[in-house]
């Protein structure tokens, strides 16, 4: 997040830090490391994986349906965001 001004400045919002070592600060992050974990051991060198299989293990998480998003997918939600008239500092 060395770039999170420049984040701020760009899209008109605020960038919030947790504190050290406060894992429960951050239950979306460490829910994402424990999905990707299942992919990639600990300490797993991603410069070694193809840009391809890197790909289909994003798109096969974010088509995961999950129970905080009522069983819908974080790829739906998203599509659906970025169709929205009410996000334009997300569209191109």
């Amino acid at each position: 997040m060395a770039r999170h001004n420049e984040i701020t400045a760009a899209l008109g919002v605020r960038v919030y830090f947790c504190d050290s070592h406060s894992p429960w600060q951050r239950g979306s992050n460490e829910n994402a490391n424990g999905l990707m974990r299942q992919y990639f051991p600990k300490g797993t060198d991603l410069a070694v994986h193809d840009p391809q299989h890197l790909r289909a293990v994003e798109d096969e998480i974010n088509g995961r349906p999950r129970l905080v998003l009522a069983d819908r997918t974080p790829a739906d939600l998203f599509e659906a965001l970025l169709a929205s008239p009410h996000q334009p500092s997300l569209r191109r």
